[in-house]
């Protein structure tokens, strides 16, 4: 069995709001009855007094740095689907759904051994179904290659998009060579170490930490942020990462905004869950060659 990550790693991964990084074709979206905004079953809360930073976010920016080290070392690939939703231009479409293969960057005496490399297969709805992406960093002129299924565009068959283009970017937030667990965690720190600075006292910042939470089924710890007071220099009200118990790893991140009328409910801003998550697969060069894949 591939490497077991420390819990406590993730804890940096509520210290602000980011995103599961994905690509601009569309998504895919596949209805999945056990998938369902979780419910809190508490069994333990760890009190605040038990952690020893002076600032709530200390020992999340040691931890995360503490983890990117562990993922950089001994998280070489991974599977997974990605359920995906993101506030766009003020607007929430419905969760989206798709398959994942996901190949870590490796840098080995200042060179990259192992290039960042990515896979996406979308499942549904029926018009984006089959279509799939590829990426790998360094390769086709830093490009990502893609096609479509069903319909006209697919007798185009794969076509070379520039991941920061308009039409890569279409309906997303981030560009597809910022995806993957390593990148999540590096943009953490940073932001993480960020919202330390503008909030030293710690007044407007609140860490708790919550087990016995369930993500389809399995046992997860919570680890809550909560900025109460709504500023400029804070990307979310209420963030969330859920660290699966058995496999010691994040499978969903949630982001909320503030209320748009007082008194009303935090509102979802974005929220990326990951299931069926198996680490260290094996991958290999051909999983992202798209000329061994079907067009």
């Amino acid at each position: 069995m591939s490497s077991r990550l420390s819990r406590r790693t993730w804890i940096s991964m509520l210290a602000s709001s980011t995103a599961l990084y994905t690509v601009g074709l569309g998504w895919a979206q596949q209805p999945r009855d056990q998938l369902k905004e979780p419910v809190f079953r508490v069994t333990k809360r760890i009190e605040p007094e038990q952690r020893q930073a002076e600032h709530p976010l200390d020992r999340a920016i040691q931890i995360a740095e503490e983890g990117l080290h562990r993922i950089r070392t001994q998280v070489s690939d991974y599977s997974c689907t990605i359920v995906k939703q993101e506030r766009i231009n003020g607007e929430l479409p419905p969760p989206e759904h798709m398959r994942a293969l996901i190949r870590n960057r490796k840098i080995v005496d200042g060179g990259v051994q192992q290039p960042l490399s990515v896979y996406l297969n979308f499942l549904k709805p029926d018009a984006v179904q089959g279509r799939e992406v590829i990426y790998v960093e360094g390769q086709n002129n830093g490009k990502m290659v893609a096609h479509e299924a069903k319909g006209i565009k697919a007798a185009f068959g794969w076509v070379w998009l520039n991941p920061d283009g308009i039409l890569a970017m279409q309906g997303q937030r981030y560009p597809i060579s910022e995806i993957g667990i390593e990148n999540l965690v590096d943009k953490l720190i940073e932001r993480a170490t960020r919202d330390r600075k503008t909030d030293p006292q710690a007044l407007s910042t609140q860490v708790r930490y919550i087990e016995g939470a369930k993500i389809n089924g399995r046992s997860c710890l919570v680890i809550e942020v909560v900025h109460p007071v709504q500023q400029p220099q804070f990307d979310f009200h209420v963030a969330r990462v859920f660290i699966d118990d058995q496999l010691q790893v994040p499978v969903r991140y949630a982001a909320y905004t503030w209320p748009s009328t007082p008194g009303g409910k935090p509102e979802v801003d974005e929220a990326y869950t990951y299931l069926d998550m198996k680490l260290n697969v094996g991958l290999s060069e051909a999983d992202f060659d798209y000329t061994k894949k079907a067009n």
